[in-house]
């Protein structure tokens, strides 16, 4: 017993390993150039799905992809209705591996020659640096992964021998979606569509098992594979839910068609062997998964956008949520957790803008409570996914984007607990001695509207100013600021030598001018550094100037 189940339980866990090692070596090794290529190819449906499609195949992991992608639509880089079509051409992408399997895998002994490349592999990884460390980790991989296949198909050969799967029922609706449930449950159990799809090509081209059985436990696999981005999806953002929302509806409405439609699928698979001279097996196997997927994409993607809002609606966006977008599973991806951090941040920096600047035309002037909370646990999510972002210690860009990503947090900070103050000291800034401080306030706040500064390159107004020019003027207001207050503390105290009674009006008045004089520099500098990260992610050398605390 133990000669058959070990052989099959480890066949099956060389191949995840195989598999996972792949995924992460080839996503690391692309690096930056395949999420920009994903990002550049997402700007309709159409483009959406062909991008899902290829980065599936080339990484060999729709889960892999689908993170990644569920990090743009969090970081704003993409739209949700985009994000549908990258997922159903994820969900044909995923088709790749059972083609892989299938062509090499079981034909040829692919476990014996390439035992090599995950010596090579493993020898790179340990020794290399760079992106070679990463080429060694998906060379290893992809070795395991046939080494896997071989493990794996002599277990099944012994297994058929003890267990007829042949057995299951045959024939009628009823029967076939029994089958489809179990190869539902073995997705579930290994975590894995491509490992079950692996195990059942494995077990029809041993003969365990007959067509009409295979093809019913790849729609259970197809349908199988959502569960895992369910889960995952639990407590996670809003991007994330309605992804894993938009992949499960996709492949449970494909997979029912399947099932619905199995005996004109195996017609057309069948017709569609002899054409290309296939006899019916592994091949014919691989060719009906890739149509029924083919037909689900083929009704979903014109009506790519309804679906998104039909998805939206199942899953609301809180109308309070400042950074919901900062999701741990971003991390992965420094990059895109950067930019979806950036984004926050701009939001937050706008929200406090906004709610000061219609602060300052009330009396008395205060700031929403509730508002000041919000930001508060907006900017704490911030500072805490900031500091977690992990780095490589020779990524200076991103080290000095992070820096200034959290400089600007601090000023945020600071800026919030100004705000407080106002409601607290309840300061009355509409006497004529105020008058030259708030205007440069309201200049400061008007040069950080959200369509100037604090917005990303595609959000912004093509007639907006050039955020250089706009940061210049920034640093000039805030000087003339810093200026005009030091000059009206040293005339008070000068004055107030003369006037002993009124000493203690004078030192209240002293505050409210350091208070605006605080308030205008925490403002430049939220504009300064937010602006820094910008630029740092917009950069393509790999040194950029430093950033001043």
């Amino acid at each position: 017993m133990t000669d058959i189940i070990f052989p099959f339980i480890g066949g099956i866990g060389l191949f995840l390993i195989g598999m996972m090692l792949l995924s992460e070596g080839l996503i690391a090794f692309a690096g930056p150039a395949l999420r920009r290529g994903l990002v550049r190819f997402t700007g309709t449906p159409l483009k959406a799905f062909t991008s899902g499609a290829l980065a599936t195949a080339l990484v060999q992991s729709s889960s892999a992809t689908t993170v990644t992608l569920i990090g743009f639509v969090s970081a704003g880089l993409v739209t949700f209705a985009q994000a549908i079509g990258f997922v159903i051409g994820a969900s044909l992408g995923n088709t790749a591996t059972g083609w892989i399997v299938a062509v090499l895998g079981l034909k040829i002994n692919f476990g014996f020659y390439t035992l090599p490349l995950i010596g090579l592999g493993a020898l790179l990884k340990l020794l290399a640096h760079g992106r070679w460390r990463d080429m060694g980790v998906a060379m290893a991989g992809f070795g395991m992964i046939f080494l896997g296949l071989s493990t794996l198909q002599a277990g099944m050969r012994d297994l058929s021998a003890m267990v007829d799967l042949a057995a299951l029922p045959m024939g009628g609706l009823g029967a076939h979606t029994l089958i489809m449930l179990i190869g539902l449950i073995m997705t579930i159990i290994l975590q894995s569509s491509s490992a079950a799809i692996a195990t059942t090509l494995t077990a029809l081209y041993t003969q365990t098992i007959n067509f009409d059985q295979a093809a019913a436990l790849v729609v259970g696999a197809a349908i199988g594979t959502t569960v895992t981005g369910a889960l995952v999806a639990i407590g996670a953002t809003i991007a994330a839910k309605r992804t894993a929302y938009a992949n499960i509806l996709f492949n449970l409405a494909t997979g029912i068609i399947a099932i619905l439609l199995l005996p004109g699928f195996l017609a057309v698979t069948h017709f569609l062997s002899q054409k290309i001279e296939v006899s019916p097996g592994t091949i014919s196997l691989v060719l009906f998964h890739t149509l029924f997927i083919s037909l689900g994409a083929a009704l979903f993607l014109p009506f790519a956008n309804q679906f998104a809002r039909l998805v939206e609606r199942f899953v609301p966006a809180p109308a309070d949520d400042i950074a919901g977008n900062l999701d741990d599973s971003l991390l992965q991806v420094p990059e895109v957790a950067l930019e979806a951090s950036q984004r926050a941040l701009e939001r937050i920096a706008t929200i406090l803008f906004n709610s000061y600047h219609q602060a300052l035309d009330e009396t008395p002037h205060t700031v929403p409570g509730k508002l000041l909370q919000k930001t508060q646990e907006a900017l704490d999510h911030a500072y805490a996914f900031i500091s977690r972002i992990p780095l490589e210690s020779d990524d200076t860009l991103l080290a000095q984007q992070r820096i200034a990503q959290l400089h600007a947090t601090d000023h945020l900070i600071r800026l919030r607990q100004r705000l407080l103050e106002l409601n607290q000291l309840a300061l009355d800034l509409n006497t004529p001695q105020y008058a030259t401080a708030l205007a440069h306030h309201q200049r400061l706040l008007a040069l950080a509207g959200p369509l100037h500064l604090l917005a990303a390159p595609e959000d912004r107004n093509t007639n907006s100013p050039d955020p250089d020019t706009i940061m210049a003027d920034m640093n000039n207001e805030a000087d003339a600021l810093q200026a005009q207050a030091k000059q009206m503390r040293q005339t008070l105290l000068q004055g107030s030598s003369h006037h002993h009674t009124a000493v203690a009006e004078v030192l209240k008045t002293t505050d409210t001018v350091r208070w605006l004089d605080r308030t205008g520099h925490h403002i430049a500098r939220i504009c300064h550094y937010l602006h820094q990260a910008r630029r740092f992610i917009q950069s393509k050398s790999s040194k950029s100037p430093a950033v001043n605390p």
